[in-house]
Order: structure tokens, then C-alpha cells, then sequence
């Protein structure tokens, strides 16, 4: 196993220090995010290169419309996540433990070099890649030194330190903000909104970076919402491309579709902040 990073001792326990829930971790056990396990007083990375997914994605899926448009990534998840949410579209991966193989960094970057010629690097993707951070951390510098480029999917949850130790080896992100509510984060996520909104402002001035909501009917669909969404945005960069998802009923939430008319009117109402919105999830015309 791999040691993780970001951690220290407290009497009998382990703390982690990587995400804000700073977990309190007891011998023999691991934290929220299931991957971070306390064997004999070390914290060790258990999903390190333990690659659960694996496929190459046109890099509009992650989705990144102005980052390299018409080419495509190979995506590379692993198991784990620091949310809960309730809608979650990957759960078999992401809140419990999926078939899995081992993926050294070197290796991985060999198989981005033979992904093709459109192929431009590697996107951690699917779970929650900032729980696999150990293995970013050891894998980008290969594909960098490989002339490709890293990408980061994620729901940007992550304290500030280990944040800016990441950012120099990533050169686009998306990051889901998954509404302007923090009553949203505490009781759908199981986060905080707080340190999502930090990171983005903190990302932007480091690499490319687009933003994800998925819009769920009656908890984040209103327009005052989405319009005080955008207009946070636009003060940090009016161009900051935003993607408004189509939410469909997953894992433990059953609600209806979102309505094709909402998404159109969500749309509208961002516009009045931000030059480039764009509907995910829609049906093809």
C-alpha cells in the first residue's frame, strides 16, 4: 500500500488533513471517503493505481467545451468520494468498492501515448479524483513529461494546501458546483459550499477551468439561484464557461426529470453574466 499524503497524530488516532471533513480516523479504519485506511498508526492511500474505469472520452463529455473541442481524453477513474450525493450518476464507483486493476503511472501514460492522435492526456475522471491524490500526484508529472495534458473532473472539495500543491500539474478543470446553497451541500452533499467557491477562485488563476450544475427539480432550479450562481462567476471571469446538466432520477433520488422548458429558462437567466452557457444532458435535436 501506499502512504497517503496530508495526515498527522493525535493520542490514538489519525487525522486527515486532505479534505475539510478532516476524518478522525481509528486503527483499522478509513475515513468519509472510504479510500484512507489507518493500518498500524499510517494512513495509507488504499485505491492508489487502482483504476475501476478506463475509456477514451471526447473532452466535451468531461465536459470541457473550450479546451481542446473536437479532440478527445482517456479518462481514468478510481472507487471513493468525499460526497455523498444523493443523485449520484457513478455510485457503483463512487460509493462503494467496483472491480478494479492496478495502473502504474508509467503505464497509464503509455496507454494516453497510444490513445491516438486526437488523444491530448489524461482526464481523472468518474469518482472523485482528489481522493486518489497521491496517485495524480505521481502520475502527472509523467504524462507532462509525455507532451500531454492533465485534467481534473471533480466536485473541488479539498483543502487549500494540497490544492495548490495539485494545480501546477493540471492544465484544465471542471468543477462541479453543485448549487448556491450551502443547505444544499450539508444535506445533499454532505459538504460545504464554502470551500468549493475558495477553490474555484484559487483554480482560475492557475489553469483552464469551465464549471458543472446539474440542475435537480425544486432544491436548485430556481432562477434566482442559478442567476446569483452566474453572477459570482462572472466577477471572478465572464467568459468562465458554465454547463447547466439535465438531471435524471439515480441512486437514492427519484424525482422526475428535469423539465426541458426549466433548463432553457436557467439558461437565459445566466446569460444576463455569462458569455458562454451551454445545456447538458438534452435530447439531440
Amino acid at each position: 500500500m501506499h502512504e497517503a499524503s496530508y495526515y498527522h497524530h493525535e493520542k490514538n488516532y489519525i487525522i486527515c488533513d486532505l479534505c475539510p471533513h478532516k476524518c478522525i480516523i481509528k486503527e483499522g479504519s478509513t475515513g468519509f471517503c472510504q479510500t484512507r485506511l489507518n493500518k498500524d498508526n499510517v494512513l495509507y492511500a488504499e485505491n492508489y493505481g487502482m483504476c475501476t474505469s478506463i475509456a477514451i472520452d471526447p473532452i466535451e463529455k468531461k465536459p470541457l467545451y473550450q479546451f481542446y473541442p473536437g479532440y478527445s481524453i482517456l479518462s481514468a477513474g478510481t472507487w471513493g468520494c468525499n460526497f455523498s450525493c444523493k443523485f449520484c450518476q457513478n455510485y457503483k464507483i463512487s460509493q462503494q468498492k467496483a472491480p478494479m486493476r492496478y495502473i502504474a503511472p508509467q503505464e497509464i501514460t503509455k496507454i494516453a501515448l497510444s490513445s491516438g492522435e486526437k488523444n491530448i492526456g489524461l482526464a481523472y475522471t468518474y469518482s472523485e479524483p482528489l481522493v486518489w491524490y497521491e496517485y495524480i500526484c505521481d502520475t502527472a508529472p509523467f504524462i507532462r513529461k509525455a507532451g500531454l495534458k492533465n485534467v481534473l473532473v471533480t466536485n473541488g472539495f479539498i483543502n487549500s494546501l494540497p490544492f495548490n500543491e495539485l494545480l501546477p500539474l493540471i492544465d484544465a478543470v471542471n468543477i462541479d458546483l453543485k448549487s448556491f446553497n450551502n443547505d444544499f451541500y450539508s444535506s445533499i452533499c454532505s459538504g460545504d459550499i464554502s470551500f468549493v467557491k475558495q477553490n474555484i477562485e484559487v483554480a482560475i488563476k492557475s489553469c483552464h477551468t469551465e464549471i458543472t450544475t446539474l440542475i435537480i427539480p425544486g432544491l436548485n432550479d430556481s432562477e434566482e439561484e442559478i442567476a446569483s450562481l452566474s453572477e459570482w462567476l462572472a466577477g471572478l471571469d465572464a467568459d468562465m464557461p458554465l454547463h447547466l446538466s439535465r438531471y435524471f432520477p439515480n441512486y437514492k433520488m427519484e424525482s422526475p426529470p428535469t423539465p426541458i422548458r426549466t433548463m432553457y429558462q436557467l439558461q437565459n437567466a445566466a446569460q444576463k453574466y455569462l458569455k458562454n452557457v451551454y445545456l447538458g444532458n438534452m435530447p439531440q435535436i
